[in-house]
């Protein structure tokens, strides 16, 4: 099985690392032997049909902080990947560049590029999803490939799989989640006494959160989750403007302290009912299975017949969201199986 990899950081490395590690026990379980030929950042790429050196690669992208110096051009532009993707022999996609929520640049370009292209595709990047959902959808299904995204909510936590598969015959009436491990890690030190400025600064220091932290605080990044599984799970067609949105800078400790002596913690919470998509910190009760700390996520689904069903994993992580593109990946090789 043929990869192209575009976007090779934490994720992508991750991805190559566990191929290195894996690769004898992949094709004896699942009978794939992925290989990538053709690799991009975001000042350079090197292409090779018959599988570039994993290990090679991660050694030139350490050393020089880019693969170029991997038999490859240093000069590059948006436009020579399309050209890249589109014309390079290989079945899947694997669009791993950092999320743009405001237009879904330059992954939308990747992965319609792609699919026109008859690549399937497998993403961890929020943003094309939260722009355009509905109609990428649309494109996959009309150049008959498919679309993967497992890692987008949840990272390795199969959140998604969870909901679709699992609940399988049973009908999603509505679902509520914690869908950002930094703001509950912020909400959480608060709990323990530390005021939000302190807490989100523990935080950085951590590497859960960014230097200009307003995807998570500003509750972004768990509305383009949401609109993701309010799209996937409920067949709805929403995009980032049909969530109402309120972040975490408002809450206090005084806030957090009252809710504490109610039995209940605050948190940043996720909700769909099939009509509406809000985010916003609300009073969850501490004997709910929804009432997780630190970076964990959770999400309840609230089904038809079966009542409520949690959630619960790590939502972040380069190795567990390389691991979702893994699960991606052997799903579209059995699909590809059966339509032979």
């Amino acid at each position: 099985m043929r990869l192209i990899l575009v976007g090779f950081g934490v994720v992508g490395q991750s991805f190559a690392k566990l191929l290195l590690s894996r690769s004898a026990d992949i094709y004896s379980a699942y009978g794939i032997k992925p290989r990538i030929v053709a690799c991009i950042d975001s000042l350079g790429y090197s292409i090779c049909s018959g599988g570039l050196d994993l290990q090679t690669l991660l050694d030139v992208k350490k050393s020089k902080c880019t693969i170029s110096g991997y038999g490859s051009k240093a000069s590059f532009s948006n436009c020579d990947s399309c050209n890249i993707i589109e014309n390079t022999d290989a079945e899947i996609l694997l669009e791993l560049t950092p999320t743009n929520l405001n237009d879904g640049e330059p992954g939308i370009s990747h992965i319609i590029s792609a699919m026109r292209s008859q690549k399937h595709v497998i993403t961890v990047n929020k943003g094309p999803l939260a722009v355009a959902f509905p109609s990428l959808l649309e494109l996959a299904n009309y150049n008959s490939v498919l679309l993967r995204f497992s890692g987008t909510v949840g990272g390795g936590t199969p959140i998604l799989d969870f909901a679709k598969r699992c609940l399988k015959g049973d009908r999603i009436i509505s679902f509520k989640g914690i869908l950002n491990g930094t703001t509950n890690y912020i909400l959480s030190r608060m709990e323990e006494g530390l005021i939000f400025e302190n807490a989100l600064e523990d935080a950085r220091q951590k590497g859960y959160a960014e230097a200009v932290p307003s995807l998570d605080i500003d509750g972004f990044d768990p509305a383009a989750k949401l609109v993701i599984m309010a799209n996937w799970i409920m067949g709805m067609k929403v995009t980032m403007k049909d969530v109402n949105r309120i972040g975490i800078k408002e809450i206090t400790t005084n806030d957090i302290q009252q809710a504490h002596k109610r039995g209940n913690a605050i948190k940043l919470i996720a909700t769909c009912d099939n009509r509406n998509l809000n985010v916003k910190p609300i009073e969850v009760s501490k004997i709910d299975p929804l009432c997780v700390n630190g970076t964990l996520n959770a999400v309840t689904f609230s089904s038809e017949h079966s009542g409520e069903q949690t959630i619960i994993g790590r939502g972040a992580g380069g190795m567990e969201t390389a691991s979702a593109i893994l699960r991606d990946m052997i799903e579209i090789k059995d699909n590809i199986v059966e339509r032979r």
